[in-house]
């Protein structure tokens, strides 16, 4: 017989078995385990494991278990191949509608017109033909010149496309590789990655994990789980393994603690199940997308046409079938990746958010927070730059096609003639280019490298960032909520000072000097009544400070009873976690913790917690020489301002240890006797008159780094505000240490109930205007629980006090921390002390748990909010001046000085380079010298309203003074009134290459954005941007000199490139002009863009008209869709950006449109069957009922399947 790590190769129990076990619940779980697999124990035997010493984890057993059993894997989605992305980048309406010139432009070059009819005038024959040689030598370049850079964009785009997709994947990986798990091997507690857990293994699970794969309760302590993300039951869930011992993969531990056998991961778990066929059933509805779109739409043909139309497509149905297929397929890519793009993407973070903030209980409602500060300000300014640019194009070509029509048709009376086709084909390429143009295309590519640059960089800051639209918003912060715990302290704690026995211990006593009993009692009750998690291990080197592992605080009363010369581990040796009768864990209501240990055939209760709450239950505490006293209010009062206070004011957490016993037999004072078992849910008279033991004092010291940070933020215009569950004097004590709080400057310090009492109204409702009057001042908040940091970070957020409104980030480490970490505008979780579901709600980890990484982030998050006003400011300044150049020309010389290839080189290639010249810009320590922008402060501020204008005045004057005069001024022949078929003439290849020039200088100008007169100041500490600086030159060198037809250019002589060179240098002498205007003098409304949120988002607002259109109810079609289309590209990078999870939430998309057109999909109706089968509330029949009957699916979908968290770190699931 095999054999693998000494063992039968083949198990007790197979595979299908284990899948159909965890499909049932409660009582059916319990039966079947029970009666097929003998219970619990025996299942564990099947297993080859053992409850007390799990798997020996020896590499072949782990190998088979993998191939039996499967890994905890869920193999991710594909990525998006280069083809893929090349042909999304294709669909961006500009690059189409460039294209289609391009090549008619190109089929007319090579269209010989036929000979002038004799009839025709003479003249027009000349005219027509005298260039015949140079158009059929050079008519084609253009239209080839066109597709070529269309082509470079495309590969451009695609390439960072590509890059970014690839490092999202690396960051995904590297997040769930932060992922560990406790589980027990060879008899040892480790902690190992979530996807090296495999089918057998014993795993502890405590209050705040995230649990990775499914399993069966060995043991478990006052166990509650939340399964909202598989039922969408927002009840916690209570767990036993005598009641329902099945726990799932994909679920949260809200309470309690436990031990289970791992039976089911990756793709065979419930959340893999359901994975699988959601990833199946999004495949599907792609094909039955396009489906309903072709039908759709042939619906609306034929409703459009009259009864003539109808005879016709009888008459002929094989050619209107033609028609229209070719019609969908011109149209359905566009609808397919584009509103793909915008449907999708456009709304990852609303659909992300509203899901999360739907758990939470209703939208925000306080100020558009479904986009990041800086999506929602570029979503805007370019609404506006669209706009603007499409009136502006449009315009342009009608006045070049008016103007020539007149000048040849009416005023020299020519007659038409099939050649001047070119003429209308070349003015609508110039119309597209001045659209091209006025959308800033290069700002997307701004705006992911930055991103991408800073989060890289961020790493190295320990600020693992998994929301890439958090790392801009944090520049924008003017608020931290931050937890005193870790964060601002160093997260060691040790008691420091004790009350025992009426004594005061300055420090640690000898357990010799305590009464025997007394400290007997002390040591079990620290030893028992802590987390089994917690341990105090030797330093890795000899001399180093010993290893806190679990809860600090435990770990601190740990090494109390070590410094008291006793073994904590030899009792729990004794008295291990099977031996419990009861635990009622520690939450942030109970702000204690009770354990109930059986003995001498009755119980003891043993309890610690919050020195002024555990006193409160207390009736008996042991005085000098341990007799037994009773503890009076008016000696409670006193051991409250004798004791706990003074410790508390030294900064010092006050924690309580106290006991009580339940016996069978005759009760002492202090004791309870009973004959029935006592009501062990009944918490309040159970945890009561107990005997108090002792009260440590635990000293948490300030991080020696922090006062200075905060110092920083301060000076950065950031209030920093400290949210604690600690004693309000430990907490005072602390923010004054931090300089939190400063002397004399008013501000307020509330416990959580004080702040409950001030904020809601005589019906109990939280009230935004009493909120107005507290948060200004607050800045210490005490004894707080976790809603109350919710509604206070709501409150600040929602809040319209302030007239740039607030940005606001929290910090939070407890799974209860998670609704105020999710609707902060930046959640930062800690790495180190933080539970998975904290982790798992935020947007960045701080991977050192470090107050200071906070501070990097908000500089981090500045440089790139200024990267990107940098890039605008240059970017802005070439639009505005190749816009009204080519305006201009076409009114006044029916020409554009500027060519459409040389516009495309300027606008998307240049400025390509100048996007990742600019983004690269490190991050320096005057960022945090100015004050935040705020949530509506504009994108483009008065100073660089100031600056783009005033440069574009200085070009443009440069350019008409070349254009009409500037074959005068250098003595070179006029290239004004040309022939289409002239060769490139120096006097326009001048005005381009000044142009070029100009801009050049312009982007050393861009590196300041804030009136600074050093444009130079720290040019050469980045090597990238005078590398690409240089390259665009010697770029512009090669065009100029040997572009020849294809970039219409003539080469220059060297005086023409002085004079060139020296209009470009003037761009510097009056960027010194410019400098000098008093920005306070200008007009604010006038020159600031792209201030707040829009109203409506009509990008959103196009997704909802696709979505009518795919039901083909609503066949309405705007002509303000077009430009959007073309600005998707803008919009759709950024959201694609913010999403490490993007391809997660596109499957929730796709199962939601599934929903919506409610197709007959076996996959999705599986996925339904699935998810009731977990419902508890909701029998099979109803749930699907109900699916059907219901008028708005997303009322069924939303909190039904919450992917976003199911997926979150279960397994080393990477699908973007």
């Amino acid at each position: 017989m095999a054999t693998i790590d000494g063992r039968p190769a083949q198990y007790g129990v197979t595979l299908k078995q284990l899948r159909e076990l965890m499909e049932l619940r409660g009582s059916e779980g319990i039966e079947r385990l029970e009666s097929e697999f003998g219970g619990i124990l025996e299942l564990t035997k099947k297993l080859y494991s053992s409850p007390t010493n799990g798997l020996s984890g020896n590499a072949s057993d782990m190998e088979h278990r993998r191939q039996t059993f499967g890994s905890n894997v869920i193999p991710p989605k594909p990525p998006k191949t280069f083809l893929t992305l090349v042909w999304e980048a294709l669909q961006d309406v500009t690059l189409i509608i460039l294209q289609v010139a391009a090549v008619v432009s190109l089929g007319l070059s090579f269209y010989k017109p036929p000979a002038e009819s004799k009839s025709g005038p003479q003249e027009g024959n000349t005219e027509v033909g005298q260039h015949d040689e140079g158009e059929e030598e050079a008519g084609w370049i253009e239209g080839v010149a066109i597709l070529i850079s269309v082509a470079v964009v495309v590969f451009v785009t695609a390439f960072n496309d590509y890059t970014k997709e690839k490092q999202f994947r690396g960051l995904q990986s590297r997040i769930e590789g932060e992922h560990k798990f406790s589980v027990i091997r060879g008899g040892e507690v480790h902690d190992i990655g979530v996807g090296d857990i495999v089918v057998g293994d014993i795993c502890q699970i405590k209050y705040g994990d995230l649990l990775p794969t499914d399993g069966i309760l060995i043991q478990s302590n006052d166990l509650k789980i939340d399964e909202s993300s598989l039922t969408g039951e927002s009840d916690h869930v209570k767990k036993g393994a005598d009641t329902d011992p099945m726990v799932l993969s994909g679920t949260h531990v809200m309470e309690g603690s436990g031990k289970m056998l791992v039976t089911a991961v990756g793709v065979n778990s419930q959340a893999g199940i359901i994975f699988t066929l959601l990833g199946a059933a999004a495949d599907e509805e792609e094909v039955e997308a396009k489906k309903r779109k072709k039908e759709a739409k042939k619906q609306r043909k034929k409703q459009k046409k009259g009864d003539l139309g109808e005879e016709l497509i009888v008459a002929n149905p094989n050619k209107q079938g033609e028609g229209e297929a070719a019609a969908v397929t011109g149209n359905s890519h566009h609808a397919t990746a584009n509103s793909a793009n915008a449907d999708g993407d456009v709304r990852n973070n609303k659909h992300s958010k509203e899901e999360e903030e739907g758990e939470e209980g209703g939208p925000t409602g306080g100020g558009g927070h479904d986009k990041s500060v800086l999506q929602a300000k570029l979503t805007k300014l370019a609404i506006q730059i669209g706009y603007a640019g499409s009136f502006i194009a449009v315009l342009t070509v009608v006045i070049l096609i008016v103007r020539f029509c007149v000048q040849t048709f009416v005023l020299e009376g020519k007659p038409w003639d099939t050649f001047y086709a070119n003429h209308f084909v070349k003015f609508f390429i110039i119309g597209v280019t001045v659209l091209v143009v006025a959308v800033p295309e290069g700002l997307p590519l701004a705006v992911t490298l930055s991103l991408a640059y800073s989060v890289k960089k961020m790493m190295k800051d320990n600020n693992l960032v998994r929301h890439l639209d958090a790392c801009e918003t944090m520049g924008n912060a003017t608020a931290i909520c931050s937890d005193k715990t870790g964060t601002l302290t160093t997260n060691r704690m040790t008691v420091v000072q004790s009350f025992i026995c009426s004594e005061d211990h300055k420090t640690t006593p000898k357990f010799e000097s305590l009464p025997h009993a007394v400290g007997d009692l002390l040591v079990n009750a620290i030893s028992i009544n802590s987390a089994y998690t917690s341990r105090v291990l030797p330093g890795d080197n000899p001399g180093d400070l010993p290893k806190q592992v679990g809860n600090k605080t435990e770990c601190a009363l740990l090494g109390f009873v070590m410094d008291l010369g006793k073994s904590y581990q030899v009792i729990r040796d004794e008295i291990t976690e099977e031996n419990f009768h009861r635990v009622y864990t520690f939450n942030s209501v109970r702000k204690s913790m009770s354990t109930v240990v059986p003995r001498n055939g009755g119980y003891r209760i043993y309890t610690k917690g919050a020195s002024e709450i555990v006193m409160k239950k207390c009736s008996f505490i042991h005085g000098k020489d341990g007799r037994l006293e009773n503890l009076t209010r008016s000696m409670q009062e006193r051991l409250v301002r004798e004791v706990i206070e003074p410790m508390a004011c030294n900064g010092l957490r006050t924690i309580s240890v106290a006991y009580r016993d339940f016996v069978t037999g005759k009760a002492e004072i202090n004791q309870v006797h009973f004959d029935s078992e006592p009501n062990w849910d009944d918490e309040d008279n159970i945890i009561n008159n107990m005997t108090c033991l002792c009260i440590v004092g635990i000293e948490d010291p300030v991080r020696p780094e922090v006062p200075d940070a905060i110092r920083k933020c301060q000076r950065a215009g950031i209030t920093v505000r400290m949210v604690t569950g600690d004693n309000i004097n430990t907490a005072r004590s602390i923010a004054s240490k931090c300089g939190i709080l400063r002397p004399g400057d008013n501000s307020l310090i509330l416990e959580g109930k004080e702040f409950n009492r001030r904020v809601r109204d005589a019906s109990g409702k939280i009230q935004q205007h009493l909120i107005d009057k507290v948060w200004p001042s607050l800045r210490v908040l005490a004894r707080s629980s976790p809603t109350d940091k919710y509604t206070l970070v709501r409150g600040i957020i929602e809040s319209k006090v302030s007239a740039n409104r607030e940005v606001v980030a929290v910090t939070g480490d407890g799974t209860n921390d998670g609704p105020a970490l999710k609707i902060a505008d930046v959640g930062f979780a800690m790495g180190i002390a933080g539970t998975d579901v904290a982790k798992e709600a935020s947007d960045i980890i701080l991977t050192d748990d470090n107050f200071t990484s906070i501070v990097k982030a908000v500089m981090w998050g500045r440089n790139v909010y200024d990267s990107i006003a940098k890039f605008l400011q240059f970017q802005l300044t070439v639009n505005v001046v190749a816009v009204v150049v080519a305006f201009v020309g076409a009114c006044a010389i029916n020409d554009s000085p500027l060519k459409a290839v040389q516009m495309l080189w300027v606008n998307l290639i240049m400025d390509t380079l100048a996007s990742l010249a600019l983004a690269t810009e490190a991050p320096t320590p005057d960022l945090l010298l100015r004050k935040p922008y705020g949530r509506t402060k504009p994108l483009i501020s008065r100073t660089m309203m100031k600056n783009i204008l005033g440069q574009a005045m200085y070009m443009i004057c440069v350019i008409f003074v070349l254009l009409f005069y500037g074959d005068k001024l250098l003595d070179i022949d006029s290239g004004r009134y040309a022939d289409i078929r002239d060769p490139p003439s120096q006097h326009f290849t001048i005005i381009f290459n000044t142009f070029v020039m100009m801009t050049l200088f312009n982007e050393i100008n861009a590196r300041k954005i804030h009136g600074q007169r050093n444009v130079f100041q720290g040019f050469f500490t980045n090597p990238i941007f005078y590398s690409i600086w240089l390259s665009t030159l010697a770029s512009q060198i090669v065009i100029v000199q040997f572009g020849g037809v294809a970039f219409s250019t003539q080469a220059l002589s060297l005086e023409l490139w002085l004079w060139c060179l020296l209009f470009g240098c003037g761009v510097l002498l009056w960027g010194q002009v410019v400098t000098s205007i008093p920005t306070k003098k200008l007009p604010k409304n006038v020159f600031s863009y792209g201030s707040g949120e829009p109203i409506n988002d009509p990008i959103a607002d196009l997704a909802s008209e696709d979505k009518l259109d795919s039901d083909g109810k609503d066949s309405k079609r705007t002509g303000q869709i077009l430009w959007i289309r073309g600005l998707t590209r803008l919009q759709t990078q950024e959201d694609q950006e913010g999403e490490t999870h993007g391809g997660e939430i596109r499957v929730v998309n796709a199962f939601r449109q599934g929903l919506d057109a409610r197709p007959s999909n076996p996959n999705l109706a599986a996925v339904l069957k699935k998810q009731t089968s977990l419902s508890k509330r909701l029998s099979q029949g109803s749930s699907l009922e109900y699916a059907d009957m219901c008028p708005d699916p997303e009322e069924l979908t939303v909190p039904e399947i919450d992917v976003e968290r199911l997926s979150s770190h279960s397994h080393t699931e990477t699908a973007v």
